[in-house]
This record gives C-alpha cells, sequence and structure tokens, in this order.
C-alpha cells in the first residue's frame, strides 16, 4: 500500500496546478506580483490567475488585486472583474 501512495502521489500534486477546463492547452505566463506566483493563462478577453505559491491565510480582497494586476502584466489589457478565491481568480479583460 506504501509502494502504490509513494507512486501515485506525484501524479495526485500535478493535478493541484492543472488549468480549468475553458484554459487547457493555453500556456502559463508565470508574473510574481508582491510577494504572490501566479500562473497566467489569457483567453480572449478572459483570464485565469491560479496562485501557485504558499501564503498563510490569504484574504481573496488583496489576492484579487495582485491577481488583476498579474492577468493585467501577463494580457497587457486592463481588467474589469476579476471574481473567485484566494487560489483562482477569473478575470474579463478589456482590450481595446
Amino acid at each position: 500500500m506504501r509502494f502504490f501512495l509513494f507512486i501515485m502521489m506525484p501524479v495526485w500534486l500535478t493535478a493541484c496546478n492543472a488549468p480549468s477546463r475553458d484554459f487547457r492547452g493555453v500556456a502559463a505566463q508565470q508574473v510574481t506580483v508582491d510577494g504572490s506566483v501566479f500562473d497566467v493563462r489569457v483567453r480572449g478577453e478572459r483570464a485565469e490567475a491560479m496562485r501557485v505559491n504558499a501564503q498563510y491565510a490569504p484574504r481573496f480582497g488583496p489576492i484579487r488585486v495582485r491577481a488583476g494586476r498579474a492577468m493585467a502584466l501577463a494580457s497587457g489589457c486592463d481588467v474589469k472583474e476579476v471574481l473567485g478565491d484566494q487560489a483562482l481568480a477569473l478575470g474579463v479583460l478589456d482590450c481595446d
């Protein structure tokens, strides 16, 4: 049983950083904003920012601002809205 867990643990951990369904196949750009590290994926007028670093008890308010800045840096667009939680934020972009 231990051997099975030892072999399967890396497989389970790789799923922790997998993009959501709408952003599969989109390459991530890693962006750091004020100590938060995000994998940002952009598709059309939407962006996904997945926080990939460990932070103790982050609140979404500060993370939302950082995720929005990360999306803006990765896309070159303004960010209209950011929704989500401390781990995964979705943004609506204004690229006009």
